[in-house]
């Protein structure tokens, strides 16, 4: 079932519940609860009222720290069924990026896991005002899932609030305050309405034919806007089945694919290359599958190549951002054309290639910044207008911060972030052309290329690696590996080793915390 961008998600949650109440919209392989359209209906408005109760102004911030499932996705659709801003956490941002979200959030009520209370506790006593607290009991079947009554004693704030009258949210209205994971400086809070969501549910549903009869598997945290806006909005919309694990598990991936009878899944570059070092697994684990999605960053060819040679099904790629709800672009599914290499076609929104200093559309085939426009676009970032004024061109184009160029047929292949390009000697070096010359080696596992500086060149090229289990390669010897695929001037002079690479909460590899990390 398809919607339109004017829905919102609690017009979206009541008709499926009203249409196919005792269907399954959630299932969490961890605590085995099952969560059908009409149950989800009940729990959203009953989080409505209780924020009501508690005296919670309609629009305002209601974070959540909960790793995935049932518990997580009831907190996270509750509060924007009720006309409040939902704002995950990460939860792996660190204390000090926790602290600044809560305090520019301004949430005044705290949606936390019982299983985080204690890690917690430190952000929330450097709080001048903290939320109010409501635990989240994961391991409970929905009735008891949410703790309304008790208070938390580490923080001892009573709930004694004046009733606030319960929202009915627009299409307009605030549904989400998600932090950017920077590698600089504070996150940015990324504002995204329900328009937005419900745009970005839908393009995720248009680009994979995604049914009523779908299951996909999220195995990528909903605090992330992958995780989120694709796995979560796109069965929203669609009024198919979520299995929702609490944490990606290589060993348990198969399983939860083969016991669900899941049809769709979607990762990033990192979990593949883990599926595929797994080596135990097979087609006929992957029977269920009409796809695999990689999203977040770029997919290495060979990883494609070998994915698709062992299971036997399309691995689509895409393209998103945090600011346009996931999904960008995304390649067709067969029988139409996919391009190895390219982030695909652009799904209901536009997407074009833009010259970063004159603001003028370029020509097939010229790289440059790519934009995009579309209602799944945010309005802009929370307080910061001058980011936002920066962040969008004068026609209305929001600018990625991805270099890439676009071919006759509309398909985009990205060629670096902006911010990560190797620029020796005056010529611009793509990181990712380096990284997928170090993973074609045997031994390799993951790999990023950055720039450290260079009193001859300006910059000069290294590289981290992370090895498979058991493997053993010297700096040497990729050194001559790079300089013979890529010739000496865009080869890395240093190869460093990691027991594994920095990455942000989506899997995408940190290049810019590479260059301090070796040099400590």
């Amino acid at each position: 079932m398809m919607t339109t961008p004017a829905a919102t998600i609690a017009s979206i949650v009541e008709r499926h519940a009203h249409e196919r109440g005792d269907a399954v919209w959630l299932f969490d392989p961890d605590s085995k609860v099952q969560i059908s359209w009409a149950t989800l209906l009940r729990a959203c408005r009953e989080v409505a009222e209780q924020l009501a109760r508690r005296g919670v102004k309609g629009g305002t911030s209601v974070a959540i720290a909960c790793p995935n499932g049932a518990a997580a996705a009831l907190a996270f659709l509750g509060v924007t069924y009720g006309g409040y801003r939902a704002t995950p956490l990460n939860l792996v941002a660190g204390r000090r990026a926790m602290r600044y979200m809560l305090e520019h959030s301004r949430a005044p009520l705290l949606f936390v896991a019982e299983s985080l209370q204690s890690s917690l506790r430190e952000v929330l006593d450097e709080l001048e005002a903290p939320p109010d607290i409501v635990l989240l009991r994961e391991e409970e079947e929905v009735s008891k899932i949410f703790a309304w009554n008790e208070k938390n004693d580490a923080v001892g704030n009573a709930v004694e609030h004046c009733i606030e009258e319960v929202a009915s949210p627009s299409s307009d209205s605030e549904a989400l305050l998600l932090y950017t994971s920077g590698t600089t400086g504070d996150p940015k809070g990324v504002l995204l309405s329900h328009r937005n969501l419900v745009a970005a549910g839908s393009n995720v549903a248009l680009a994979h034919a995604l049914k009523v009869a779908d299951r996909g598997l999220c195995v990528l945290p909903i605090y992330h806007i992958n995780g989120l806006c694709v796995s979560v909005m796109g069965t929203l919309v669609s009024g198919g089945c979520v299995v929702m694990p609490r944490r990606f598990s290589v060993r348990a991936f198969w399983g939860w694919i083969s016991e669900h009878s899941c049809t769709w899944f979607s990762a990033v570059p990192t979990l593949f290359a883990y599926l595929l070092d797994e080596g135990c697994a097979g087609r006929e684990v992957a029977e269920s599958l009409r796809f695999a999605r990689s999203a977040s960053s770029p997919l290495p060819p060979e990883t494609l190549r070998v994915f698709e040679d062992r299971f036997g099904i399309p691995l689509i790629e895409s393209l998103g951002l945090t600011e346009t709800g996931s999904q960008i672009t995304a390649n067709p599914l067969p029988p139409c054309v996919r391009k190895a290499g390219s982030a695909g076609v652009a799904w209901g929104n536009e997407v074009v290639i833009g010259d970063r200093n004159t603001e003028k559309v370029l020509s097939v085939g010229e790289e440059g910044e790519i934009w995009v426009r579309g209602a799944n676009v945010t309005r802009g970032y929370l307080r910061s207008p001058a980011e936002t004024r920066k962040a969008f061109t004068r026609n209305g184009w929001f600018r990625t911060g991805d270099l890439g160029r676009m071919d006759e047929g509309g398909y985009v292949v990205v060629t670096g972030r902006i911010k990560e390009l190797i620029i020796k000697g005056g010529e611009n070096i793509a990181p990712r052309e380096i990284d997928e010359v170090l993973l074609l080696h045997e031994d390799v596992l993951e790999a990023a290329a950055f720039g450290v500086e260079s009193s001859r060149y300006g910059q000069t090229v290294w590289a981290c690696v992370r090895l498979r289990e058991g493997r053993s390669v010297d700096e040497a010897a990729l050194v001559a590996h790079g300089r013979g695929m890529l010739g000496a001037f865009k080869s890395p002079d240093r190869v460093f080793f990691l027991e594994d690479l920095p990455k942000g909460p989506s899997g995408k590899v940190q290049r810019l915390k590479l260059r301090a990390l070796v040099k400590e």
